[in-house]
């Protein structure tokens, strides 16, 4: 299964008429597509375009709610709740974080828990919001159960990522990864290439290694059993109790916390139920904010500048390969899968848009792909 590129101004426009057509603002579509967009311009194509399909069956089957008002359930000056009732993610997410960085900005801390709400999009664009008010940023969610905990063979806990963005120069420190060893986004764009998964990724029902794509997907979707390995893998040995105590971390900040869905209940019954968390620190409140912005420059410098291994030339830190990749893609265009492309076909005959205004012609090669993921 090959790729198109496409420019990131159409990619762009495309989003932001399918999310008004389906009944979201401006104001708000501009959101959602913002979050869309920071995803497939840093290179994580998993959050990007190839989410669509996620939304567009959660509108579908009512998982997700257009007209949703969260709602701040529980409120200090330090921190809060908001119940989402059901709204899309990156709205929630946005409204929270905004939150958050209002009360550091006030009492040096802003810590915002959420539940009842959807996929949210990269954790990374809600900590980078902080940073970009000169705050160090915090962000995580819980998710449908894909990891299977350290010695077991059912999925209880979700890919659980967690990120931060701190003020740094010459670009800001900036790191968002799952508490899996990939994420389910990266097992659906497996699926989508037709290729196996690499050995110490997933496990199938019955808790042993699988390379298949589609079968761990499918007992992901059908609580059969199996799912993703904690980072560490599934032994003790590698770690697995790391990345699996890591999830919980993550679990207890959103889930527990918000006394919302915990990652073993979301996506059922007809709701979503995914939970949130977000935390915005004041530098300000530890000392001279520029000043420990240039200490940890100065050590982000030392760890680029430090001796290489054999046959390496570059040290890389957290946020280096996003900003290389934005100057790219805006430049060269974003590489999309062609089934995400059939999918996001079928996303604008959902909404009412001609498909040949954005995509042309496009015909897509067939393929083996599980296509009930949502």
């Amino acid at each position: 299964m090959g790729y198109v590129v496409y420019k990131s101004d159409m990619l762009e426009s495309f989003c932001l008429e399918a999310f008004q057509k389906l009944g979201f603002t401006k104001d708000e579509s501009k959101i959602i597509t913002d979050v869309l967009m920071t995803s497939d311009l840093y290179g994580i194509e998993s959050h990007g375009m190839q989410r669509l399909v996620r939304y567009h069956k959660g509108i579908e089957k009512g998982l997700i709610k257009i007209d949703a008002k969260p709602e701040v359930v529980f409120d200090t000056p330090i921190s809060a709740v908001i119940d989402a009732h059901d709204g899309m993610g990156q709205l929630v997410g946005h409204k929270a974080m905004e939150l958050a960085i209002e009360k550091a900005k006030k009492s040096g801390v802003g810590i915002v828990t959420v539940r009842n709400s959807n996929h949210y999009g990269i954790a990374g664009y809600y900590a980078q919001m902080a940073c970009k008010e000169g705050l160090i940023g915090f962000s995580a969610t819980n998710s449908e159960a894909i990891m299977v905990p350290t010695f077991g063979r059912l999925a209880m806990i979700g890919s659980n990522p967690i990120a931060m963005a701190a003020p740094a120069e010459p670009y800001p420190f900036f790191f968002d990864a799952s508490t899996t060893v990939v994420t389910r986004g990266k097992l659906e764009m497996y699926n989508k290439m037709d290729k196996p998964l690499p050995e110490g990724w997933a496990l199938d029902k019955d808790g042993h290694d699988s390379t298949n794509a589609p079968d761990v997907l499918k007992n992901i979707v059908a609580k059969n059993g199996g799912g993703i390995m904690p980072l560490g893998g599934s032994k003790e040995q590698s770690g697995s109790h790391k990345g699996y105590g890591w999830g919980m971390v993550c679990e207890y900040f959103c889930s527990i916390l918000s006394q919302g869905m915990t990652s073993n209940k979301v996506n059922q019954g007809g709701k979503s139920g995914t939970c949130h968390g977000f935390m915005a620190i004041n530098p300000a409140f530890f000392g001279n904010p520029e000043d420990i912005k240039k200490h940890f420059s100065t050590f982000l410098e030392e760890l680029r500048e430090s001796p290489k291994a054999d046959g390496q030339n570059r040290i890389y830190t957290h946020g280096e390969k996003e900003v290389a990749a934005v100057i790219d893609r805006k430049k060269n265009g974003i590489p999309v899968n062609e089934n995400t492309v059939v999918e996001m076909i079928e996303f604008a005959k959902f909404v009412g848009i001609d498909p040949k205004k954005y995509f042309g012609d496009f015909e897509a090669h067939t393929t083996n792909m599980f296509k009930n993921n949502y």
